[in-house]
């Protein structure tokens, strides 16, 4: 199992991995999940797919990818786009309720955010927790690379359960919320700890 950061500066030395990633995103989110996305070419992609992300993924020595996760940082801007759940926050999202945070969407550089997480669908369930923690730990490196102490993300509300099992201290930034039939919940993820 391998891990590799991408961004629009290596992309280019990681062959298909970025495709790759973004064909697991489709599978994951648009035939799996059914979520209404913007997709080309058998990839899903959105406005947050941009020169200031960066993508994380653990995948295999062939590049199939077992999981992954985009890293936008909070001061990011596209137009009228800054990140995910700033702008639902903001109104400009139909899809995420906008009271999904209990204080005002933060920006700052040492806040990122996390999203498009996801384990991938054939990743075998007796390596699966092996392979959310390695992302969560790959997470958690790229982030302190960037400067990040926190990482905002919009999760299944059932993270109180394994938070602990991949060694993050995480804080609820927000009300449960029920997208899609699932009850969800901003998240920080706080890194800080592990700059010491």
């Amino acid at each position: 199992m391998f891990a590799t950061t991408l961004s629009f500066e290596n992309l280019h030395n990681h062959g298909e991995l970025f495709a790759n990633m973004l064909r697991a995103r489709r599978e994951t989110f648009i035939v799996r999940a059914q979520w209404d996305l913007p997709e080309a070419n058998g990839m899903e992609y959105d406005q947050y797919d941009t020169p200031a992300s960066r993508w994380v993924v653990v995948h295999d020595e062939t590049g199939h990818v077992l999981a992954s996760n985009r890293l936008t940082p909070t001061t990011a801007k596209c137009g009228i786009y800054s990140y995910m759940i700033r702008d639902a926050q903001r109104g400009l999202l139909d899809t995420i309720p906008s009271n999904l945070l209990y204080d005002e969407a933060p920006v700052a550089d040492d806040i990122w955010e996390s999203s498009r997480l996801f384990v991938a669908h054939d990743v075998p369930a007796g390596i699966r927790r092996k392979v959310h923690a390695r992302l969560i730990k790959e997470i958690a490196t790229a982030s302190r690379g960037f400067g990040a102490r926190i990482c905002l993300t919009l999760l299944a509300a059932n993270w109180p359960r394994w938070a602990g099992r991949v060694g993050v201290d995480m804080t609820a930034m927000g009300p449960v919320m029920v997208i899609d039939g699932i009850e969800n919940q901003v998240v920080a993820m706080n890194f800080a700890k592990q700059f010491h």
